[in-house]
């Protein structure tokens, strides 16, 4: 059989918080665990749907179990973002993405071998793995859609969404608001906390990759380090967030480890020229990008 089911999983912290970690699994073949993370003002669904659409749903079907994370006060993790939330990057990377490792590897009983991001939840992952080093050796491979760390790009959609809305209005409204209200403007799927969104601006701004709160030199860490094999997957109509320059730039100051960067596009024998969305959300994923992933976890199952 090939019956893909969901179940919803929660996560309790400090002062009344829960975090949310949809499993998606085939119940007939259990097979290694993947855990998966949403980028800023986005949350776990960009991975799924109810009805077993997207790329978790699809892994599902061919054994591997799948826990698609909602970062604190997104999606379902409660309670959602508010002028009151105080937490942002930091606390994701020291927080959150531990206690989803923890719960993975208690339900599943065996560590996430697997790891897979969208956007700016790479950067999330890799800052992990540097303050986490014991865990490099027990993933046995990475896949980030459309992860950058800093803009390098100058295409006039970047200008636009980066330099205008996220460098300049989104502080002002974030002052006001006590948080950005990006769902309620249109600019994505979930909204970010105050600290959130000024700590990764600081970041895509092409500024050093350090810790705000504690000074940890995150590039610095990295440096001396070998991550997990990579794969970088690009969309060649993704002209404001993550262009091949952008992606490059992040790789080179991810470590020693082996990394590769696909560009998914017509005029590379793909079925639909990819934006940084739909490179996960687009039917035609499944018989490019996706089946490409699946290749790539299985060239690394040892």
């Amino acid at each position: 059989m090939n019956t893909v089911l969901q179940e919803s999983i929660y996560i309790s912290l400090s002062e009344g918080q829960q975090l949310h970690l949809r499993h998606i699994y085939n119940p007939d073949n259990l097979g290694p665990a993947v855990f998966f993370l949403h980028g800023a003002v986005e949350n776990g669904k960009i991975f799924y749907t109810h009805s077993n659409k997207g790329l978790a749903p699809f892994l599902a079907a061919q054994g591997y179990q799948c826990y698609v994370a909602d970062l604190r006060g997104r999606g379902a993790s409660l309670p959602a973002i508010n002028a009151d939330s105080q937490y942002g990057q930091t606390e994701s990377i020291l927080e959150d993405i531990p206690a989803f490792i923890a719960k993975i590897t208690e339900h599943s009983g065996h560590f996430p071998q697997y790891w897979i991001a969208h956007s700016w939840g790479g950067v999330l992952m890799n800052s992990a793995f540097a303050r986490f080093p014991q865990w490099i050796e027990r993933v046995k491979a990475c896949a980030y859609f459309g992860t950058k760390r800093s803009l390098y790009n100058k295409h006039p959609s970047k200008l636009f969404q980066a330099n205008l809305l996220w460098y300049f209005l989104a502080p002002l409204i974030s002052k006001k608001k006590g948080y950005l209200p990006a769902k309620k403007l249109g600019w994505g799927s979930d909204d970010e906390s105050k600290k959130s969104h000024w700590q990764s601006m600081q970041w895509a701004k092409i500024s050093p990759w350090i810790d705000s709160d504690d000074q940890f030199d995150y590039a610095d860490v990295l440096q001396a380090l070998s991550l997990p094999p990579i794969l970088h997957i690009a969309g060649v109509k993704d002209k404001a967030l993550a262009q091949p320059i952008d992606i490059q730039k992040f790789i080179d100051e991810s470590g020693r480890g082996k990394q590769v960067m696909n560009i998914y596009g017509k005029r590379f024998g793909h079925r639909h020229d990819y934006n940084h969305i739909d490179m996960l959300t687009h039917p035609m994923a499944h018989h490019d990008q996706f089946n490409d992933l699946v290749a790539w976890f299985k060239s690394h199952q040892s």
